[in-house]
Order: structure tokens, then sequence, then C-alpha cells
């Protein structure tokens, strides 16, 4: 009789990106060692062993793999949904385990190698210019002509990058993305308008599979932020053809022969356009989550195998769904309660956010609020269960924080667009000629909120997608508060705060009306609102 021989896999990170690789290891009979340097990580009670590791350091790595190897035995070393492929192939490289060389993840990892990598190669990718210290920041303005992209060589998360459109915008954007940047470095880049998409593969002694195209929906400019994916594309054959081949064409050109690459890819007037290309399986819920939901094929344990130098088995979909997954976020604050929320409703449900926790309009993919999954074999039914969900769920915000407030009033966050922008004439001057501050003789037993004349034409919608009406009565309903066809008690700040922030908003504005009731106390709190 055959013996089989358990596996041991050490996994970088335990976090919730992590849990379906130490989920799969575990289905497929492996034992697991996970290392993260959050001792709190959810991952870290489904292990076998856990090792307090900074994960960003190669060297520390690299020095807990060789321990296991040498003392128990080991298998292989993986990471999903971190930017921490070059530490595996370093550790990997090191204790002599199945992997791609530290050379070629390390072209998989810093931006501007990246680059100079498919510019060697003739892969298509935009223009770029490296810049390796503070000093030298004025050589990203001479290159091309704006809009541009700057962006940290060495972070994951669209954090630190953004899209700059004059000198004043790039000196503020240069800035946040050397602080975000590891090393120091930064590449300014052209901007290439276009759809973009994300592309996992598994590769196998050099062989390619292409394991799902999914289109990104990018939102909030000059930020790049991904409110979502949906997968399969919704594009045709061509235009997938088109960017899966310059994807393939990436993908060799950095040397990944063993393991997973997952790419952005753009969709441009001169054609597909590499974005980036990383040597390990997407972040984000897509090889976790979305892919296996739609296809039915468990692309991490896939991977998994291939980490270990095994035959990844059968990728061919076994089913063919549309999996939606959307996000929702929050106007800066502090979080009072998080309501609407539904760890149970569709095939899966992620919060980030928890009472205390303090939170701010998306500027990266790691300040959202939490996502919902939903799957169907409708498209369109998919898209819509994930966003009515998203929309159900209303963060409250604590009252008198000056981080709303400041929203609120356009200091802080002024390119984010307002909830909602008012089209009518007579309710945008019934509201200028409302008074500004709240009736304080009657607030304390009735806060009341005029309605415009004209309300029912407005058909703006918030970022979630909320009617005016839908959005205005879920602040009814949540403060208690009455619509009444005169001025109100509330005064028109009270619209001034839920055309700018929408639900939250206007909760805010009323909670932080009950807690400054005398008019003193609630202008020290509003000063110079106009």
């Amino acid at each position: 009789m055959e013996t089989v021989v358990k596996k041991r896999i050490y996994i970088l990170g335990a976090g919730i990106m992590q849990l379906p690789a130490i989920h799969s290891a575990k289905d497929l009979g492996w034992e697991v060692v996970c290392a993260d340097a959050n001792t709190s990580a959810p991952g870290i009670e489904y292990t076998d062993c856990f090792e307090h590791v900074d994960i960003s350091s190669k060297a520390a790595i690299a020095e807990s793999v060789m321990k296991w190897k040498q003392s128990s035995g080991l298998d292989g070393v993986f990471t999903a949904g971190t930017d921490f492929s070059a530490c595996v192939a370093f550790a990997a490289e090191k204790a002599g385990l199945p992997g791609i060389s530290y050379e070629t993840a390390l072209n998989a990892t810093d931006k501007a190698r990246m680059r100079r990598v498919f510019t060697a190669h003739n892969v298509p990718s935009p223009q770029f210019v490296e810049i390796d210290s503070a000093e030298r920041r004025d050589a990203g303005l001479s290159f091309a002509d704006f809009p541009l992209v700057v962006k940290p060589v060495d972070n994951m998360g669209a954090r630190g990058i953004r899209r700059v459109d004059s000198s004043d915008e790039y000196y503020d954007a240069f800035e946040s993305a050397i602080t975000n940047s590891n090393s120091g470095r930064v590449i300014v880049e052209e901007y290439l308008e276009g759809p973009e998409f994300s592309i996992d593969a598994l590769v196998y002694k050099g062989e390619i599979t292409i394991c799902g195209v999914a289109d990104r929906i990018i939102k909030y400019p000059p930020y790049f932020i991904e409110i979502g994916h949906t997968m399969p594309s919704a594009y045709n054959r061509d235009q997938i053809e088109a960017v899966t081949d310059v994807f393939l064409q990436g993908v060799k050109a950095i040397g990944i022969d063993n393991g997973a690459a997952k790419g952005d890819i753009k969709l441009t007037s001169r054609g597909a356009v590499v974005g980036e290309i990383a040597a390990r399986l997407s972040g984000g819920y897509m090889s976790g989550w979305t892919y296996p939901l739609s296809s039915g094929v468990n692309l991490t344990a896939a991977a998994l195998k291939i980490a270990v130098g095994d035959d990844p088995g059968l990728l061919k979909p076994v089913k063919n769904e549309v999996s939606a997954e959307r996000a929702f976020y929050s106007i800066p604050g502090e979080v009072s309660i998080v309501e609407g929320f539904d760890s149970n409703t569709g095939s899966a449900a992620f919060l980030a956010s928890h009472t205390g926790a303090m939170v701010n309009f998306p500027r990266n993919n790691v300040e959202k609020c939490g996502n919902y999954i939903f799957t169907h074999t409708d498209r369109n039914v998919a898209v819509s269960l994930a966003e009515d969900a998203c929309r159900r769920v209303i963060i409250r915000l604590k009252p008198g924080i000056k981080a709303t407030l400041s929203f609120l009033k356009k200091k802080s966050f002024d390119w984010v667009p307002d909830a909602f922008i008012f089209s009518e004439a007579e309710n945008i001057q019934w509201i200028s000629d409302l008074p500004e501050l709240p009736d304080f003789g009657k607030t304390d037993t009735d806060i009341s909120i005029g309605t415009p004349p004209r309300l029912a034409m407005e058909k703006y919608t918030d970022w979630m997608g909320r009617s005016v009406k839908d959005s205005l009565d879920v602040v009814l309903r949540e403060t208690g508060s009455t619509l009444v066809s005169g001025d109100g008690t509330a005064g028109a700040l009270f619209w001034k705060a839920f055309l700018r922030g929408g639900i939250q908003g206007g909760i805010w504005y009323i909670d932080t009306l009950k807690i400054f009731k005398s008019e003193h106390s609630f202008k020290e709190c509003f000063t110079s609102w106009s």
C-alpha cells in the first residue's frame, strides 16, 4: 500500500486574503505554517504553527523558512494577496525549494525594474522615468505631457498612486509617493486612458494557463480606486485576446516560469498595455473568491501544488457563472456604528471597519470599509445584488468630530464629488433663502427638515447609487427627524451637509445638533462653515 506523505507549506500572511490558501492547504491534508507580524491575524487559528515574523523582511523570512526546512522538513513557500513575492522567492531559493528566482521576483515587484524589462522585450507599457531621490523630483516633469501618473516603485493596493494634471499637483503627489515607497524611489509615467482588466494565471514548467479575466471598476480620480470587479469580462473575444496576449508577453519577459502571475492590463487607443504584473495570485478577492465562485476551480489549491513542485491538476472551468464584487466606503470620521451589514448575505461578505475605527473616503484600495460578492447566472442580477447590498450598509459616524466637519466644509478631500448636486433652480434658491443656522428655540423638542419645492424632480444619485429620496428617508428613520413643508428647524446647514455627505452627512449633522443644543456651542463647533 502506497504511503501518502503529508506536505508542509509555509505561508506568508495570515490575514483575510490568505484564508483561502490556509483553508485550501488544510483541505489537501497538508500542515500549514503561517508567518505574520500581526499576532491577532484571523488566519492564525486555522494554522498548525504560527511564526511571529515581519513578512516584509526577506532575511527574517528566509531564516524562519531555513529553520523549518532543517528541523522538521518543508515542501514549499507561498503567498497570495500580499506584495511579498520577492520574500517568498528569496527564502525558497535559499532553502532549495520550488519557485521562481529571486531576480525574477524583483522584476515583478519593483515597478522601475518591471518597466525596464518590458522596454527591453518590447512589451507595450507606459513611458516612464525613475526618480531615486527627492532632489531629482523635477525630472518627472520633463519627459512627457500631462496627465501623468506618480507612484512608489514598491507598494501595493494603489497606496501613494495618483494622477496629476499640473505642476502643483505633481509636487504633492511626488511627496505622497516617495513617503509610501520603502526604498525612497518613485516612477512617473504617462497616463493612458482605457478600461482596466485583472488577470490571474498559473505557470507550471513554463506553460501559462489564464485563470480568469475580470473587468475592474476604477473611480475617483485623481486616485485609482477599484470599487469592484466583475468576472468573467463582458468585453468581446478580440478585446480579451488582445489583453491576454499582452499579459502573456509580460509574464514571459519578467521570467515567471513556475508559480502564479497577476496582471493589471489596460485597453487603450493604441492597444492593450501592461500596467503591472506580479508574481503571485491577485488580492482584492479575485483569486480566492470571485474566480472559484465563477468557474468552480480552486485556483489557490492549484497554486499551492505548484509551490511544492506538484502538477496543479485540471484547471478547466466546470461552471460558467458571473461573480460581482463591490465595495462600500465612508466619508471621513470615526465609526460610531455599522448598520445594515449582513455577513450571511451573498456568496461572501467582508467588513473591514468597526466601531471606533477612523475612516476616510478611499484614496487607495485598503481604505474601503467592506465588500460583498454575489454570484448568479445572469450578469445584471449578480451586479445588482452586490450593489444593492452595499447600499444597505449605513456607517454612522461619531458626531462633532473635526474630520467629518472638515470634509463637509470641503476643507479636506475636495477632489471627492458631492454626494448630490441639485439641478432644479427653485430648489437651489429655496436652500439659499433658508436661515443657515437651526432654530435653537425649537430643536430641543423638534428637529424638522424643510422640503425644497421640487425635491421629487432631483434625479442625481450618490456614490453608491442611492437617490435623494431614499437617502433622505434613511436620515429621517435613523435620526427620528421629520420632513415638513415649511422651513423646518434644522436650517440650511443640514442641506449643505446632506448634499455634500449624503446619508452620512445628514445623520452626522442631526446627531451633532442634538449634542450641541445651544446656539453658542453649535456655532463654536461649526465655526466658519461658510
